[in-house]
């Protein structure tokens, strides 16, 4: 008896955009590798009169004061990296040591390029909202000068009836402390924002080596441990402009974030979604592991990732070229929901979904035969045309809340009816 094929069910799109923009700045150091270059600009720094320098300095900070939430803090940082090249540093005025930094310090627009591939979870603060209502945390990848990608958040609240309002993002963009973890060979850091620093101005910027080139596609999810703990987990993909790295990162309240290195024979690719919580005991997680088809591996610790098994191939005409997942999966009570991406001719992106067994989620139950989202004519112009993609999503009061970025260049949101979705699946 041959199966009923359903076409997939209408979405709505919210008229929200998530844009780029140029403003948000955050400082980093401009301090060459060559050694002599860096004395010779501290000597022409020193050369000036004490009257020039408190122009210049002046200038800086009238220029760039407002750009930053403590810019002087920034100058002393930066002066104190290159002091051991000073002789007498104990003699210099605080407007030298200042105006030194200034020259070794530059503004980097973290979102000048895009801001895209969105992750979505609950906030860990639910206090003071309307019934009904729920807050959430939204990750972002910014891309910058160089094509440098990081982590960037925004929060809001889901009303009732799916309504989202976001709030409103600071001016500012600040980096954090990085501890490293040196007995690791400096594979796994800490990044500590103060709670000062609101959500929207905290930014993870590339710290490793193996990073240096972007923080890509973080997949963030409210994990549930046994014990009833909350933590947030999210994966990333680690650049260096050669090869990829799968790296993990760890939260309780989005200001200290531990990153780590997963090892295993299976960490590799992209694309890695954690289930929310354990299954029979075990971790789950979903994976890309050769770029083209669908993986689930299993695990009794989070960091180690031995085995990988095939779960599902490209199969549809939209989703020849390969399919992958776009986030971890929500439960329900008819199975897991896994949002899944697809490539199709001309590289046309799509988003999909299918259903998992909520005990063995090695089977699939059900699946659309038919995209849940293509981008159309206003979303398919971009960095990379014709691309609809999420990091994530999250159901609220039976309502699907789906991220999405638009071509890699900027980001929206849809959403859809859990029930009339998984209805218009196909049975497998």
């Amino acid at each position: 008896m041959n199966a009923i094929i359903h076409t997939a069910p209408k979405v709505k799109r919210d008229t929200i955009r998530l844009m780029r923009d140029t403003s948000r700045v955050i400082t980093r150091t401009l301090i060459p590798d060559d050694i002599p270059r860096i004395k010779r600009t501290i000597n022409r720094v020193l050369s000036l009169t004490d009257i020039k320098a408190a122009e210049v300095l002046g200038n800086v900070k009238r220029d760039f004061g407002n750009r930053h939430k403590d810019l002087d803090k920034v100058l002393k940082k930066h002066f104190d990296l290159v002091a051991h090249h000073v002789s007498q540093t104990a003699s210099l005025s605080q407007i030298r040591k200042d105006l030194i930094g200034a020259y070794f310090t530059m503004e980097y627009s973290i979102e000048s390029a895009a801001l895209f591939n969105p992750s979505i979870v609950p906030h860990p603060d639910q206090s003071n909202l309307s019934e009904g209502s729920l807050r959430f945390v939204m990750s972002l990848r910014a891309t910058g000068e160089g094509h440098i990608s990081s982590i960037v958040f925004r929060s809001g609240v889901i009303g009732k009836n799916a309504e989202i309002v976001f709030d409103e993002k600071s001016k500012f963009s600040e980096t954090a402390e990085v501890q490293r973890q040196s007995n690791n060979g400096n594979s796994n850091y800490t990044v500590q924002f103060r709670p000062d620093q609101k959500l929207s101005e905290r930014v993870i910027f590339p710290v490793l080596k193996s990073e240096s080139k972007g923080i890509e596609d973080a997949r963030f999810v409210r994990f549930v441990d046994d014990n009833g703990e909350t933590t947030y987990y999210s994966t990333y993909t680690a650049y260096d402009g050669f090869t990829i790295l799968p790296q993990f990162i760890e939260t309780k309240d989005f200001l200290t974030f531990n990153i780590i290195t997963l090892n295993g024979k299976a960490v590799q690719n992209k694309g890695m979604g954690l289930f929310p919580r354990k299954i029979n005991g075990k971790y789950y997680m979903l994976s890309r592991q050769d770029g083209e088809n669908n993986y689930i591996m299993v695990s009794d610790d989070l960091h180690f990732w031995d085995k990988a098994e095939l779960i599902q191939e490209p199969c549809n005409p939209w989703e020849v070229v390969q399919i992958g997942n776009c986030g971890s999966p929500m439960e329900t009570s008819k199975g897991w929901l896994v949002i899944t991406h697809g490539v199709g001719p001309m590289r046309k992106y799509s988003i999909g979904a299918i259903l998992l067994d909520l005990e063995n989620p090695k089977k699939i139950n059900a699946r659309l035969e038919e995209p849940l989202l293509e981008p159309n004519e206003e979303e398919r112009e971009g960095y990379v045309p014709n691309v609809v993609y999420s990091c994530g999503s999250l159901i609220h009061n039976n309502t699907l809340i789906l991220p999405y970025a638009m071509s890699d260049i900027t980001s929206g949101v849809a959403t859809v009816n859990v029930d009339e979705l998984i209805g218009y699946m196909n049975p497998l």
